[in-house]
């Protein structure tokens, strides 16, 4: 069973485009519908975290409005950082579920359970995941990918029912 979503940014969560404004403020956008399925994650008693390979403050904002616990930036061996979190939750890779983009992605791809990239994903690690997505990055990309699991493990109408049932 899943129990930890592990999330890229760049490429998934967003689009991967990095805008700068003139005063030299990085700018990023991200997808109302990804954030609405890891909170639902999260309420579902399920874990989320973000490893990424640059810093942001805009990053560090996001994960904290949605509340993700497990955020670390700067990370150049995404598959290592993965190892310490998972010794410290008690967890084993068969109960993650991780999303990337790009070849800094697939060492920590190719050890979860189940290995998710958006439909706009670097060509040469589409067939070397379990799942090529419908949706480009930072377009609903981990939206599906969580809807795909939550299918997978028979959680769906429990996903739902948390809507439905306000």
């Amino acid at each position: 069973m899943i129990e930890l979503i592990i999330l890229d940014v760049d490429g998934t969560m967003t689009s991967g485009k990095i805008t700068y404004s003139n005063s030299g403020d990085e700018l990023k956008s991200f997808c109302v519908k990804d954030g609405l399925a890891i909170a639902s994650w999260l309420r579902l008693g399920k874990k989320a975290a973000i490893i990424t390979g640059r810093e942001s403050k805009i990053v560090e904002k996001r994960a904290k409005e949605l509340g993700i616990e497990h955020f670390y930036q700067k990370v150049k061996q995404k598959n290592k950082k993965a190892d310490e979190l998972l010794k410290e939750l008690n967890l084993s890779w068969e109960n993650v579920a991780a999303i990337g983009d790009d070849l800094n992605d697939y060492p920590m791809l190719k050890r979860a359970s189940i290995s998710f990239i958006p439909n706009n994903g670097y060509e040469y690690l589409k067939d070397k995941v379990d799942v090529v997505l419908n949706s480009n990055g930072g377009e609903g990309a981990v939206r599906e990918m969580i809807e795909y699991i939550l299918k997978k493990e028979g959680l769906y109408e429990e996903f739902l029912n948390l809507w439905e049932a306000n």
